[in-house]
């Protein structure tokens, strides 16, 4: 039996055909290879196009059909054509890709999927364009077809040199795959910093591996002739793009200033295209220095600490314990104002910089904090009783604890306090709080709650049941899921197109537009189908209830609840969803 969603792909499929068999059996290679442009001369047309910056190192000069000037980083590509070249969704523009692949060469055949909010838009096919024609259409804005581009595409009085640059950097722009990339397969990495847990560190490794196994199972390649190929887009279906996935496990070993030369080590011996997911209980900060150094993209790690300064080529569920201490610190400044608030922290680098952090917060509205640390260490054995000593019912408390230092409170008795936090970010959700612990305690809660979570992740249980896989951390294990879930889903889209820049590029235009949950349900659809036989409806995939990405911003998540205990002990919301 066909289902709706097999039917719709068909019918686009239907609508496809005629366009792409016209392109590819009357296909004629319109241009020869030639010789790459110096190096110079590519350096100079990269200065306009990312940075505004002419030949003579004046600042470029653009001018819009309404006289708008732009001038300068303004003026520069980039902002319109993106990194990668391969265009953008402006509102209802949809801005062409304009790589040389798809300027001069467009007989051989290029497609792109440029809009996904309603139904597939795909790049419209031309004449190929001659240095001639391009110059007429940058400097007067006259396309080749001799018709005037959009309002929105500013003129370039450029002169002859930084033409020829401008054209000699499109056409090694996005000119062949990225580094990890084959016609069947892309290999991938992940990164584990070397403090993570042995009982994390396998769950997150089994959930990872075997979501990529299940990838890999229903995709089918010139080499993998045995896939079972479902519930992929009409494009992908038809030209074939669909790949294999390779996942190398990139173990790191000492301290956090040795990462780097790790990192680069291992990429040296094998070139990855991306780092799917990875777990860190330390810093984040040499990974993403790596990535942003060779370009790498970093899909979303599990990571308590990511850096505050966001990087290009890094995507984040969230700001991690930063965001929770910013959530707390706005939750306590619009409530009665604490007279003290006592912070109880494991010492560690993230407890650290989460204590700090709120320090400031506070300190910002007229909070005075106070710090006090837990050693959960055996030669240095101090008690949560001897660490709350002293509070009195006008304190609030927080503690920047992980649950593993959790089984501790069970063996005290709770403080005589009104209120103490904990960080469900460190703690792993709400699991490891002692019942005895439960009617003073609240969490600082950036999932979604309990009720709606639970309908969420349906299919991710019913898949984690399915591959018998034991539920030990349920945000880490959700966030290792999602992340293959979506990248699945972003590669689908990007169909030939596999260049880093543009794998960011189109994160950034899906998840802003809330495509997750459509993507999601997607690749739902096609592990449903590759084991039963038909589909089944389900809810999204992410632990989050909020998600969403854009221009610059590379945190998804950006707030949190404030969430407390029932008597029965199930959670409840003390807040709506605090974006600080």
């Amino acid at each position: 039996m066909l289902t709706p969603f097999i039917l719709r792909q068909l019918k686009i499929s239907a609508l496809l055909m005629p366009i792409l068999c016209s392109t590819l059996f009357g296909a004629v290679d319109a241009i020869a290879q030639t010789a790459s442009a110096p190096a110079n001369l590519v350096e100079q047309g990269r200065r306009i196009y990312l940075e505004g910056i002419d030949g003579t190192g004046n600042p470029l000069q653009g001018v819009r059909a309404d006289n708008a000037r732009l001038v300068g980083a303004q003026a520069a590509c980039v902002n319109c054509h993106k990194r990668s070249g391969m265009g953008s969704v402006e509102g209802d523009i949809l801005i062409q890709p304009i790589t040389g692949n798809y300027l001069f060469n467009p007989d051989k055949f290029q497609l792109a999927t440029m809009d996904p909010r309603t139904g597939k838009k795909f790049n419209l096919t031309h004449a190929a364009y001659t240095e001639e024609s391009l110059a007429l259409a940058i400097t007067s804005g006259v396309n080749n077809s001799g018709r005037k581009m959009h309002p929105l595409m500013p003129n370039y009085p450029i002169d002859k040199s930084d033409m020829a640059a401008l054209s000699a950097y499109l056409k090694e722009l996005s000119k062949e795959w990225s580094p990890g990339v084959s016609k069947d397969n892309i290999r991938l990495a992940t990164v584990i910093t070397p403090e993570v847990e042995g009982v994390r560190r396998k769950a997150f490794v089994d959930t990872l591996q075997k979501a990529v196994m299940q990838k890999n199972g229903s995709t089918l390649t010139s080499q993998n002739k045995k896939g079972r190929r479902h519930m992929i887009s009409a494009a992908e279906m038809v030209l074939g793009t669909e790949r294999t996935w390779t996942l190398d496990i990139w173990e790191l070993q000492g301290a956090p200033e040795t990462w780097g030369a790790q990192l680069e080590e291992k990429y040296k011996a094998q070139p990855v295209f991306a780092l799917l997911s990875g777990l860190s209980n330390s810093t984040w900060e040499p990974i993403q220095n790596f990535c942003e150094n060779t370009q790498v993209p970093c899909w979303f790690p599990s990571s308590s600490l990511p850096p505050a300064t966001e990087s290009f080529y890094s995507l984040y569920y969230s700001r991690g314990v930063n965001l929770e201490a910013d959530v707390l610190a706005k939750y306590l400044s619009g409530n009665k104002k604490p007279k003290r608030v006592v912070q109880i922290r494991r010492d560690d680098i993230i407890a650290n910089e989460a204590a700090k952090r709120l320090n400031t917060s506070l300190a910002a509205v007229g909070i005075t904090s106070e710090d006090r640390v837990f050693k959960a260490k055996a030669d240095e054995p101090i008690s949560i009783q001897q660490v709350t000593n002293g509070l009195t019912s006008d304190d609030v408390t927080v503690f920047w604890l992980r649950r593993t230092d959790l089984t501790e409170l069970g063996k005290s008795t709770p403080p005589p306090v009104k209120a103490v936090y904990f960080s469900a970010e460190m703690a792993g959700g709400e699991q490891g709080i002692p019942s005895s612990w439960q009617s003073i305690t609240h969490l600082i809660y950036p999932y979604e709650l309990p009720d709606k979570r639970q309908s969420n992740l349906t299919n991710f249980h019913a898949w984690q049941t399915m591959k018998k896989l034991p539920l030990i951390d349920e945000p880490l294990q959700a966030e290792a899921f999602f992340a293959v879930e979506f990248l699945t889903e972003t590669l689908a889209e990007m169909l030939d197109n596999i260049y880093r820049d543009y794998l960011i590029e189109r994160s950034e235009n899906m998840l802003s537009r809330n495509e997750a949950i459509k993507s999601e349900q997607q690749v739902r659809e096609r592990v449903m189908w590759s084991k039963t036989g038909s589909t089944a409806k389900q809810q999204g995939t992410s632990i989050y209830p909020h998600l969403g990405l854009g221009v610059n911003q590379h945190f998804a998540s950006k707030g949190a609840y404030i969430v407390g205990f029932t008597k029965e002990g199930k959670l409840m919301a003390d807040s709506d969803w605090i974006v600080p």
